[in-house]
Parts: C-alpha cells; sequence; structure tokens
C-alpha cells in the first residue's frame, strides 16, 4: 500500500485534504478528514477511530443496545486504508478519499464492520472451490428543487395543469436534458478508476441507471458501488442536484432497486454456471434455490428500513414473491437472457437503500447453502410472475414479509442470518434496526 500512496502524492500533489471513508452497518459513510501530512501514518499505523461509529442508527444517532457506545467505554478500535481505494475526489477542490475498514486493537476484524461479513461470505465460496464474480446495478433519482423548495425530478419538463405525468421508460430525450450531469459523472468515474457502463433513464420521470461491470472479486466489486454512489451524489449536488437512492420517494412513481449480479468461477477462472441451457447449469440452479430458501428470514437485509417496503408492489418491477425465471423481469431471481458463457443470477429483491456489503454478504451466504444442500429451485416461472405470486400465495407457499416490524422479527430468530454475518454482527445490525423501527412507529 506505500506504493499506492507515493504513486498517489505524485499524481496529485495539490491535494492537500483526503477523507476517510467508512461504511456503518446501516450503509452510510462515515468518517473525517485529514491533510496530506498525515497520510504516511495512515498507511504505514492505520488510524484510531471511535468503535462507536459502527454503533450508529442512520440518523446518526448512537444505539447504546449495540454494546459499541457506554458499555466499552466509547473505545477506539483500529482502522486500515482498504487497498486500491486512494482516489481523487473529483467534485470536491484539492481533495482525495480512501476506504476504511475497521479492527480490533489487537488485529482481529471489527465484527460490526459490513465489510468483514462480505469477506468472510466470499471465504465461505472459496471453501466451496469458487470465486464470486459480482456486479451491483444501481437505480437512483436524480431531483431538483422547484420555486417552492419541493424536490421534483430532475431532466424533466413542467406538467400543466391538467396534463398527465408521461412516464417514456428508456428515454433518450431525458438522458440528453441531464447530459452535461452524466459526462462529468461518467468523467469523474473514469477518472477514479470505477468501471461505470451504460447509462439508462428508468421507468419513472428523473430516476436513471448506471450499470457497473462486474468483477472476479466481490470485496472490489462492492467497494466500487459503494464508492460511485458517492460520486453520484457529489457531480449531483455540484449541480445543484439532490441523488436519492431511497427506495420509494414518490409514492405515484416507480420504485429503486440494487440487482445484485452474480456467477460462480472455478479454479481455472471459467464461468461454472455456463451452459448452453438458458437456466445454467445445475451449481446456479442450486445456488438460486438456497436464495430463495433464505429470503424470507433474509428480508430485513433487503428491505432495512420503512420506506423500503412501500416499493413492493404487483406490476412494478419490484418482486413481491419468492420465485425464479428464464428471462422474466417479472421474478425476483432472473436468469438473465444471454451466450452461454455469461449465465448468472440477478438477485432483485434490494431496494436502492440495502447496505451493499450486507447484501452482498446474504447473496452469497445464500447461494453457498443451496450448493451445500444440493437444493433444488424447482421450475421457472414463465410468464407474468405476478399472477403466479398470486396463485402461491393463495396455495400456502412461503410469503415475504409485509412489514418491517415482521422482517425484524423474522431476522432475530433466523439461524441462517447468524451464520451468514456473524452472531455478533447482527447483534449490532437488529439493535440499529429496532431503534430505527421504535422512532418510526412513534
Amino acid at each position: 500500500m506505500n506504493a499506492e500512496l507515493q504513486q498517489f502524492l505524485a499524481r496529485y500533489p495539490d491535494v492537500d485534504t483526503v477523507q476517510l471513508l467508512l461504511t456503518d452497518p446501516s450503509g452510510v459513510l462515515r468518517g473525517k478528514a485529514v491533510r496530506r501530512h498525515e497520510l504516511a501514518s495512515l498507511f504505514s499505523d492505520g488510524r484510531n477511530v471511535a468503535g462507536s461509529i459502527l454503533g450508529l442508527d442512520v440518523t446518526g444517532a448512537d444505539v447504546e443496545a449495540t454494546g459499541l457506545v457506554w458499555e466499552t467505554g466509547d473505545a477506539d478500535k483500529l482502522c486500515r486504508p482498504v487497498p486500491g481505494t486512494l482516489r481523487i475526489a473529483p467534485w470536491l477542490e484539492r481533495t482525495g478519499q480512501v476506504m476504511l475498514s475497521m479492527y480490533e486493537l489487537d488485529g482481529r476484524p471489527a465484527p460490526a464492520d459490513p465489510r468483514h461479513a462480505l469477506a468472510r461470505a466470499a471465504q465461505r465460496i472459496a471453501a466451496l472451490g469458487f470465486r464470486a464474480v459480482f456486479a451491483c446495478e444501481l437505480e437512483f433519482y436524480l431531483l431538483r428543487r422547484d420555486e417552492r423548495g419541493t424536490l421534483q425530478p430532475a431532466g424533466s419538463g413542467a406538467i400543466a395543469p391538467g396534463q398527465r405525468e408521461q412516464i417514456e421508460a428508456y428515454s433518450l430525450s431525458r438522458l440528453d436534458a441531464l447530459a452535461p450531469v452524466f459526462r462529468e459523472l461518467l468523467d469523474a468515474a473514469t477518472l477514479q478508476g470505477l468501471p461505470a457502463g451504460t447509462v439508462m433513464s428508468e421507468y419513472a420521470p428523473g430516476q436513471f441507471e448506471i450499470t457497473l461491470t462486474h468483477r472476479d472479486d466481490v470485496l472490489a466489486a462492492v467497494d466500487e458501488a459503494v464508492q460511485f454512489k458517492r460520486l453520484i451524489r457529489g457531480i449531483a449536488a455540484k449541480h445543484g442536484l439532490v441523488a436519492s437512492f431511497m427506495a420509494k420517494p414518490f409514492t405515484e412513481r416507480a420504485g429503486s432497486g440494487a440487482h445484485l449480479h452474480l456467477s460462480l468461477a472455478d479454479s481455472e477462472g471459467r464461468n461454472a454456471c455456463a451452459s448452453e441451457d438458458p437456466a445454467g447449469t445445475p451449481l446456479l440452479r442450486q445456488a438460486i434455490a438456497g436464495m430463495m430458501a433464505t429470503a424470507g428470514e433474509s428480508f430485513l437485509v433487503f428491505a432495512p428500513n420503512g420506506n423500503s417496503y412501500r416499493r413492493f408492489q404487483r406490476e412494478s418491477y419490484a418482486p413481491v414473491a419468492v420465485s425464479w425465471g428464464v428471462n422474466n423481469r417479472s421474478v425476483s431471481l432472473r436468469v438473465p437472457a444471454g451466450p452461454p458463457a455469461s449465465r448468472h443470477v440477478e438477485h432483485r429483491f434490494s431496494g436502492a437503500d440495502v447496505n451493499l456489503y450486507v447484501a452482498a454478504a446474504t447473496v452469497l451466504a445464500a447461494a453457498a447453502h443451496g450448493i451445500e444442500r444440493q437444493l433444488d429451485p424447482g421450475t421457472p416461472v414463465t410468464g407474468n410472475g405476478y399472477a403466479t405470486a398470486a396463485v402461491g400465495a393463495a396455495a400456502g407457499a412461503p410469503a415475504l414479509p409485509a412489514t418491517w416490524h415482521e422482517a425484524l422479527e423474522r431476522a432475530r430468530a433466523s439461524a441462517f442470518l447468524r451464520e451468514a454475518l456473524g452472531e455478533d454482527f447482527l447483534k449490532v445490525f437488529l439493535a440499529i434496526k429496532q431503534q430505527e423501527l421504535a422512532r418510526f412507529e412513534a
């Protein structure tokens, strides 16, 4: 990492401030800014940070039930830079950024750091003889304040009184309207070395999606996605816009998802899910079956906030049941169409508000669960998965949690999540969500 630091300092001699980024259990980036002369000690010795930073709820308030606040005397833990994440922050003046991961003072991974949960899940996949190949698709809204200060979708023309708002999915004109924003965003992604790809207008005015190239290092893939979300927010703010990753920011408009793509590479780097069969290999179907078997008890991970549950509506492109299919966007687990070498599963449960580390860890652990037990996902859904979901529910098929409270209780009782995320991390995560739920219901 010393080489990484020296290269950065030589490339950016004018940078005098670097922001330290640590992802908390709710998926919020927290940290501090250090001066240029402090970087050498950061990279050689790490930096002590209050351990309670991982015991905050989504509003930044302490959650005493995590055991990370007064119970420990708000003791320090040690943070170290994540290799490969020291980058320029192009929307800020003379500023860089680097991601951190937290450890105990004796060097053990801090249990409440969600990045360590993902590392353990990747090791579980590796123990089966595979490497997780992973990619994130992020949906979000770009919003602008109108003359009354109300946030409205950006890149859309004003709606005249009595005129109905047009959906215009895949609209090129909406991309054109925000072309300077997307041009600067993609240029900044290139400068940061983030693998941004296709940009598209989604199902609602002001709603967009940008894909990130898959990686054969799941930790790197999620690190990049987390940094890319921050980049989107930064470039949007520079243009006077607000980027929203809420799952359902508008009642009458489409919700935003975070679609997670997974395949498994063998020891030779070949896709072990590749097959002439559009449904993939038995290995892929076992992984899908594991995701199906554990979806209900894992739902708090994929829908972590009160607003998350407003996204799940019939015929909204958000899943309302545990289902899988081939080339079918009405199911929750989709095997996309494409050449045999590209076979993989697209996990569609998560809203854009998820902690990507926790969601990815849960997806990998669920895949391992299915492979270890050689589970069978059953027959893939064809046609309208929403109609099939209604039939399945009427027949008594397992249902997804309908409320935040139900999801919390099912997660609390889940042996799978305790194994997948680690008992100590799950304790912290549940305590945070319990406090948030209590505030929401009050």
